[in-house]
């Protein structure tokens, strides 16, 4: 089954040729929407085709051509192009709907397995997906020619991607739910801890001044800011413990003797990704988020990271 399937597909490669540029340049022409409609296997294949272009630079949409032909024909406009999907070719609600649509101006791009049926001929641009055999060993359930049209709308799309230069950043913007969006459009500012839940000293503060900055905001870390609030260094759950072994009792000792100098920081503009990224690669599980003069704006910890779903 799979390799009839396979077969399908790659029989699909040559015919990617004048026809399927055409379709290409009439959508990428098209002033309004691109409209997917099918029936049957061939719509739930439509859907897909239309989610796939949506979310990445072209504005499609589906309409069902029973529900179209009672008042959903509506939703299609004279600049728009619909694509229609039929591997008979001869599905009578799509049949139905499409000479109003002609006359409406929208242009039609068919998906066929048949290039002299009635939909082919009527099509402004037809797509040749035909198949030898379907998978089904009946050779009748839609199985590779379901396969082969979902193979042709994908490489459509994608061709579209490219001609629209769509980035990376551009496929975030429309998934900003899924993990790439975190992954793309979270920022160190939208994540990071504020105001008086960054734990700061002074340079002047003792070894319990510290400590107690420590415990109160359960970081691992506090900030130690110099006179005019600009970070001078860090003191850390790991600073502590080499405290410990070289000194012994540092009760009476100063923070900025104990203190990491010139730590680790992040802009607030910065993605919180990157921030990831800078933390694993010099092993640190804190990070100082800091102005350009260097004062301190926030602070964030790989548990910060954690809940935002960055990780």
């Amino acid at each position: 089954m799979l390799a009839i399937e396979s077969e399908a597909i790659s029989a699909l490669i040559p015919r990617l040729d004048r026809q399927f540029l055409e379709a290409v340049a009439l959508i990428l022409d098209c002033r309004g929407r691109v409209v997917v409609s099918g029936i049957g296997k061939s719509g739930h294949v439509a859907r897909k085709i239309a989610s796939t272009m949506a979310s990445t630079g072209t504005p499609a949409f589906f309409v069902h051509p029973a529900e179209a032909g009672h008042g959903d024909l509506g939703m299609i406009q004279h600049d728009d192009v619909l694509v229609a999907l039929s591997y008979s070719g001869e599905s009578a609600e799509l049949l139905t709907i499409i000479p109003v649509i002609k006359r409406e101006g929208a242009k039609l791009i068919a998906i066929t397995g048949n290039d002299k049926s009635t939909l082919a001929e009527q099509a402004d641009v037809h797509l040749d997906a035909r198949v030898a055999q379907e998978a089904c060993p009946l050779n009748l359930a839609p199985t590779a020619s379901t396969t082969a049209a979902l193979a042709l709308g994908d490489a459509l799309a994608i061709a579209l991607l490219d001609a629209r230069g769509f980035s990376e950043k551009d496929f975030a913007r429309k998934h900003p739910g899924g993990a790439l969006g975190r992954r793309l459009l979270t920022h160190v500012s939208d994540v990071m801890r504020t105001g008086a839940d960054v734990p700061h000293v002074p340079d002047t503060a003792g070894f319990s001044e510290a400590m107690l900055e420590m415990s109160r905001k359960r970081m691992g870390m506090t900030a130690v800011l110099d006179a005019e609030e600009r970070v001078a260094g860090i003191f850390t759950d790991g600073d502590l413990r080499r405290a410990l072994e070289r000194v012994g009792d540092v009760r009476s000792v100063r923070i900025v003797d104990l203190m990491t100098r010139n730590p680790r920081t992040i802009a607030a503009d910065r993605l919180a990704a990157e921030a990831v990224q800078f933390m694993e690669r010099y092993k640190v599980n804190q990070i100082l988020v800091v102005t350009d003069e260097g004062k301190l704006v926030g602070a964030l910890n790989m548990h910060d990271l954690f809940r935002a779903k960055v990780i």
